[in-house]
C-alpha cells in the first residue's frame, strides 16, 4: 500500500493498482478528492500512479474538477452537439466481428 502525502494534510493510502478503471471511476476519485481539497495537478498525479497508462490525461482531470466546482454532479460525459454517439451492444460487436472474419 503506497501513501501519498499533499499539501493540505490530507494522506491518501493506495491499494495496490487496479487493473481496470473505467472513466466513470476515475471521475468519481476526482470528485471525492476535489471535495476534500486536493489541487487537480495532485489529483492527477495520485491518479497516475494508481492507475499508470489508463489514467486520463491531465487536462481531463482539470476540466473535471472544474465542472464539478461548477455544479456538475454526474461522472458521465454528457453529448455534445453534433457528436457521433457510440452504442456497444452484442449484436454490435457480433456485426464487426463478421466482418473482421470474413476480410481476414
Amino acid at each position: 500500500m503506497q501513501t501519498h502525502e499533499h499539501r493540505h494534510g490530507i494522506s491518501i493510502k493506495m491499494a495496490a493498482r487496479l487493473e481496470t478503471c473505467t472513466r466513470e471511476e476515475q471521475c468519481s476519485i476526482i470528485q471525492f478528492l476535489r471535495t476534500e481539497g486536493v489541487k487537480p495537478i495532485e489529483i492527477h498525479r495520485t491518479m497516475k500512479v494508481q492507475d499508470g497508462d489508463a489514467c486520463l490525461p491531465q487536462q481531463q482531470v482539470y476540466e473535471w474538477s472544474r465542472k464539478f466546482a461548477n455544479g456538475v454532479t454526474s461522472v458521465e460525459d454528457t453529448p455534445c452537439p453534433g457528436q457521433a454517439q457510440r452504442v456497444v451492444t452484442p449484436q454490435n460487436t457480433a456485426v464487426v466481428e463478421a466482418i473482421v472474419m470474413e476480410n481476414c
